[in-house]
């Protein structure tokens, strides 16, 4: 490696003219320069050559993360509920918390308090609302990774499916219970927006196929008439046997 730098800076020494030195002058100049002590020392113009494609050492950006909000001193999922939690040494206490736990075990306690914040009763682990806090958690924990690895593909797959399915379920809640489907959004921070609609070019073969669709719908439609017809006059006259009925009844019962 020496040797190639050493070549590189000739090289481009060499492709230059320094005024008051010739040609000769430049690649003296380059040369390895020797002390008096019998040591050998690059001349000023090596030295300068070899530092100039150094690299730069660049700081590490630190990301915002949506664990920062729980507590060094809480204790892990696995140890809260222990009866004698409280009679052991501040060390012990220490590794049982989350100061030295792992990042699964932070984001299982995340996940635990968005579902706090949803849940319908306290024995809820399956409703649409629970399943949305978990995907939720399990998203922004996703979006965190990719920050770090952005070439993460399998990574982003898995964050996209998860954005799917929470869409659905969000879909769900604001079609049958929108009381319900503000209230998730509000407590998870979920910003919902609507779909765009539906956009298709027309081409002539979309349009050629919309219209022998339609032509063979009303076929059907066509066939399948008498035989409604047919019903709907059975039932007509089920209901009208029925009125009759009733009404019979109501006159002797007077």
């Amino acid at each position: 490696m020496l040797l190639l730098g050493l070549r590189g800076a000739l090289g481009r020494a060499r492709s230059c003219r320094l005024p008051g030195l010739g040609w000769r002058g430049v690649s003296g100049a380059l040369r390895l320069q020797e002390t008096g002590d019998g040591r050998s020392v690059y001349s000023p113009l090596v030295q300068t050559a070899r530092g100039y494609a150094r690299p730069v050492k660049r700081r590490k950006q630190v990301l915002p993360s949506h664990l920062d909000d729980l507590p060094p001193t809480m204790l892990k999922k696995d140890y809260a509920n222990v009866p004698i939690i409280d009679k052991v040494d501040d060390v012990v206490k220490r590794l049982l918390s989350l100061e030295m736990a792992s990042q699964r075990e932070k984001v299982k306690i995340k996940t635990q308090q968005l579902i706090e914040k949803v849940r319908r009763t306290p024995s809820d682990n399956g409703s649409f609302e629970v399943q949305t806090a978990i995907l939720t958690a399990k998203i922004q924990t996703h979006q965190e990774h990719l920050q770090m690895h952005p070439k993460d593909k399998s990574n982003r797959r898995r964050m996209l499916m998860a954005i799917d399915r929470r869409k659905k379920l969000l879909k769900y809640l604001r079609r049958t219970r929108y009381e319900t489907f503000e209230h998730t959004c509000k407590q998870l921070g979920i910003q919902y927006t609507l779909p765009p609609p539906y956009c298709r070019r027309m081409t002539r073969r979309w349009a050629a196929k919309k219209a022998f669709s339609l032509k063979v719908f009303n076929e059907v439609q066509k066939l399948k008439a008498p035989e409604r017809l047919k019903q709907r006059r059975e039932w007509q006259a089920k209901a009208r046997a029925a009125k009759e009925l009733t009404l019979q009844s109501e006159g002797t019962s007077v």
